[in-house]
This record gives structure tokens, C-alpha cells and sequence, in this order.
């Protein structure tokens, strides 16, 4: 199991391979707001939740997070996902997914 932790940032590696590919290929995923990539408008995960109250859209995002990260990387299996606050955002209700994953064969 791995934890995909949205609060942290982290590099890119160029070339990466098994588990680290699997791994940034999900955060790459989970950071991109769908129809902002030019050459695939189908990448990432869709925004419909913003400003809905927080409820619906912890729901509404958990949705989509599962279903893309399971149609985009289908190596991975979501487990669970959970959200956490970062103290200074809290304010301005941002939402950052704590995604739990297995990988097959890992």
C-alpha cells in the first residue's frame, strides 16, 4: 500500500520506472485539472465540485478521483480516500486527498 499525500510536493523524475512511474504518474493525475493539456484535453481529473458545499464536494471528488486514477493508470487499485487540511489554507476551504493505493505486483 502507498500513501499519495497532496500536501507535499514533490520533483519529477525524468524516466522513472515501477513503482516511482506509477506513483508520479497518480500525482500527475491528481494535479491536473481536466481539459488543461493541450494534446490530451481528457487528462486529469474534472473541477465540477468547486464551490459546492463541502460535503458534496468531498463526495463529488472522491468520486472522481477513483474513477481516474483507475481509467488513467491502470496499474494502480484505489483503497481509500480520505482529505486532509493544511492549517494555512483551511480559510479558503481547500481540499487535499490523502490517496491510499496498491499497485499490482508491488
Amino acid at each position: 500500500m502507498f500513501l499519495i499525500d497532496m500536501r507535499k510536493t514533490t520533483r519529477q523524475i525524468i524516466g522513472a520506472t515501477g513503482v516511482a512511474e506509477i506513483l508520479q504518474n497518480a500525482r500527475n493525475i491528481l494535479g491536473t485539472t481536466k481539459g488543461t493539456v493541450p494534446l490530451d484535453r481528457t487528462f486529469g481529473v474534472r473541477m465540477r465540485f468547486l464551490d459546492r458545499p463541502l460535503p458534496e464536494a468531498m463526495a463529488e471528488y472522491t468520486g472522481e478521483i477513483i474513477a481516474e486514477l483507475q481509467a488513467q493508470e491502470p496499474r494502480l487499485q484505489v483503497v481509500s480516500v480520505s482529505f486532509a487540511d493544511k492549517p494555512d489554507d483551511a480559510v479558503e476551504g481547500r481540499l487535499y486527498p490523502l490517496v491510499t493505493i496498491s499497485i499490482q505486483g508491488a
